[in-house]
């Protein structure tokens, strides 16, 4: 079900802001989201959406194992899992 959709601007160091209007429930302040990157999007999903099934299917995935399977990369997924 789409929510909204505005456009946004991407800063220098990588950085988007989301319009007021679309942080409401799941995507409010404080709360945890992953980022999903495809060939052609990025999606946005709160981070209690993403079951362990989801989550082993991407981690599984050869070009995403490439840039995922770091030590710097386990400790931010520890800490998302928190």
């Amino acid at each position: 079900m789409l929510l909204g959709m505005k456009t946004i601007t991407i800063t220098d160091k990588g950085q988007i802001a989301l319009p007021k209007e679309l942080r409401q429930g799941k995507f409010s302040n404080g709360k945890k989201i992953v980022v999903l990157a495809f060939e052609d999007k990025i999606e946005l999903r709160p981070i209690e959406h993403i079951n362990e099934k989801l989550l082993n299917t991407l981690l599984s995935e050869k070009s995403l194992m490439k840039d995922w399977n770091t030590k710097e990369e386990d400790k931010a997924w520890k800490k998302l899992q928190k």
